[in-house]
């Protein structure tokens, strides 16, 4: 596979339709892992490849750190999805996803 801008492009496309299904279906208010489940069944619907609850391996000066970090989604080994059952964005969120 060539990751080209339309590639990723395309690839965003298709998970934000997955992600707008699963809450257009379900709804608001429910808990993060209840939209994971449903997000995991629709990307496999789209026949879209992807890991659930990777583990994010943190290098501390050549020591790697069983952090226990992980992502919600990872899709096609290049675009992380993180999970968000909230009612606004706050700066936490925002340091979760650069950590990643």
């Amino acid at each position: 596979m060539l990751l080209t801008r339309n590639y990723l492009k395309d690839l965003v496309y298709r998970v934000n339709g997955a992600a707008i299904e699963v809450h257009k279906t379900l709804g608001p208010g429910l808990l993060e892992c209840t939209y994971h489940k449903c997000m995991i069944h629709e990307l496999k619907l789209r026949n879209i490849n992807f890991k659930s609850e990777f583990v994010i391996p943190i290098d501390y000066k050549g020591f790697e750190i069983d952090a226990q970090l992980k992502c919600d989604l990872l899709i096609e080994d290049i675009l992380v999805v993180e999970l968000k059952s909230i009612d606004y964005v706050a700066p936490i969120h925002v340091a979760q996803l650069l950590l990643i």
